[in-house]
């Protein structure tokens, strides 16, 4: 796929589903206190380049985004600087309570190693046809760009559809 293919494939008919999430069940492991999943998550927040989630101690994140309603995901934007951005991302469709324990025990639906244009805003395209009826998705960050203890994202967005009830 084109950059020019990537960039535009956002606008067939998908929307940041940031309306769609649930977030009284919305869940962060490995958060910094004072640097929390608000900062990349929340509108406003994600779009201000001051504030950004940071893991605590160690690199990884796992997080856990429950949707008000089943959506289709169709790509994900994750922002981070090319040191301490993420790098190997796993997106999980429909599977809940996941802890560091167990997170290697389940297959992933999709795994993205995230270039630096992604870091800088490029959408990563999921394999459409494991995100069609997605309750919540779990999305774990395993490591960094440069291996370093603290991994930082300035912005999480998810693009897809919602099914239109008849």
């Amino acid at each position: 796929m084109s950059t020019a293919e990537s960039a535009t494939a956002i606008n067939r008919n998908q929307v940041d589903l940031l309306d769609f999430i649930d977030w009284s069940g919305v869940e962060c492991l490995n958060q910094s206190s004072s640097h929390p999943l608000p900062n990349a998550l929340k509108q406003g927040y994600r779009e201000d380049e001051g504030l950004n989630l940071e893991s605590d101690a160690d690199e990884q994140l796992l997080i856990y985004i429950p949707f008000t309603q089943v959506i289709k995901l169709h790509s994900i934007v994750v922002m981070g600087s090319e040191e301490d951005g993420p790098k190997t991302v796993k997106l999980f469709a429909n599977r809940e309570h996941m802890g560091f324990s167990n997170v290697s025990d389940f297959p992933p639906s999709d795994t993205v190693v995230l270039s630096q244009d992604n870091l800088k805003g490029k959408p990563v395209v999921v394999k459409y046809v494991k995100f069609q009826n997605v309750r919540s998705l779990t999305i774990f960050i395993e490591d960094n760009q440069s291996g370093l203890e603290i991994t930082k994202v300035q912005k999480i967005a998810l693009y897809g559809s919602t099914y239109v009830l008849l």
